[in-house]
């Protein structure tokens, strides 16, 4: 087994395999992310760095420090202002740099950001700290009638140009598969400069409860299911683009990393099953791929990266319009319903 050679490009970076941990508090403890990295994960993603968060806490500093001084001295002594305050920028860029140290695997930083200053200067400061790369999760959701599509992809790409012009290192666009043309908007970013794409961001939506008549919110694994729509995307895209493709969201085993990896992926990252696994699980998923390969009589992960993309198949056209019809078509003659 250990003659596979399972090494993959992500990014310009040269991953030991395809494995990424995602995104995920995993990456807040040195020990679950050297954990993470003993069980053969190829890289990390740190836990998002969120802009909207850091204003806030920038803004609850300074009303604090402003309101220290009013009142009685007596008062105030109640609420000293201790000077070794660690903000949430800092511990993210010691968090950041301590993994650095920590692990052998490539570090690539999350900034969550919806302004051009905050993903500039973070940018910035995180290249700085030592990231290998940066990967850009925008989630901008306009509830604005009036705004357009084409306004909407504009954000994305203006923001993505201008950090473009001030870091080096490789960036992904984290995104959404909530755009009319996904695949125009790809290439947009990427004549914008954007290394990689990661398909796709998973959102926590909404749900009401029936018995407090609330808004609610709460945290749903992924499932393997969750796979198909960024396969179908990196199947669609493979061989049309120059950057990387990732995917995110429902990879549970090995047989969903390898049905991704035929559609075409560069890489493929893990987080829902090592949340409720642990982070040794990803060795599982690692020897099941590795043994996989071997008794296919496959030498390496890139005799099959794309093999079964939309380019290389004899019938293209399976995963577009045309085969939802055909399913239709052949679910009402076995189930016999009536036109």
């Amino acid at each position: 087994m250990n003659s596979i050679d399972l090494s993959t490009d992500y990014l310009g970076l040269k991953l030991a395999n395809p494995l990424i941990a995602s995104a995920s508090p995993l990456s807040r403890s040195i020990g679950s992310a050297r954990q993470l990295e003993d069980a053969g994960a190829a890289a990390i993603v740190m836990y998002s760095l969120f802009e909207e968060e850091l204003r806030h806490q920038e803004e609850e500093t300074a009303r604090f420090m402003i309101h220290q001084d009013i009142g009685f001295g007596e008062a105030d002594s109640f609420l000293p202002f201790d000077d070794r305050f660690e903000h949430g920028l800092d511990q993210y860029l010691n968090q950041l740099s301590a993994l650095k140290k920590a692990l052998d695997i490539p570090v690539i930083a999350s900034l969550n950001g919806v302004s051009l200053d905050g993903w500039i200067d973070h940018g910035k400061l995180l290249q700085e700290a030592g990231a290998d790369a940066l990967e850009l999760n925008v989630y901008y959701l306009s509830s604005s009638i009036e705004e357009s599509g084409e306004a909407i992809e504009s954000r994305y790409v203006e923001l993505l140009k201008a950090l473009r012009r001030k870091v080096s290192i490789p960036i992904a666009m984290k995104i959404s598969p909530y755009f009319s043309s996904p695949a125009h908007f790809i290439r947009r970013l990427d004549q914008a400069g954007a290394d990689g794409v990661v398909l796709f961001n998973r959102f926590y939506q909404p749900d009401i409860d029936l018995d407090t008549l609330q808004v609610i919110s709460q945290l749903q694994w992924s499932r393997s299911a969750d796979i198909q729509l960024s396969l179908r995307w990196v199947a669609l895209l493979y061989g049309k683009l120059n950057l990387s493709l990732a995917t995110t969201s429902g990879a549970h085993n090995s047989n969903d990393v390898l049905k991704l990896l035929l559609a075409g992926a560069d890489a493929i990252q893990l987080c829902s099953v090592l949340l409720e696994h642990g982070p040794a699980y990803l060795s599982i998923i690692k020897e099941d791929l590795t043994r996989w390969l071997e008794t296919k009589e496959y030498a390496a992960v890139s005799e099959i990266k794309g093999l079964l993309s939309q380019k290389q198949i004899s019938n293209p056209q399976i995963f577009e319009r045309s085969n939802y019809i055909n399913l239709l078509d052949g679910y009402s003659r076995s189930e016999g319903v009536r036109s």
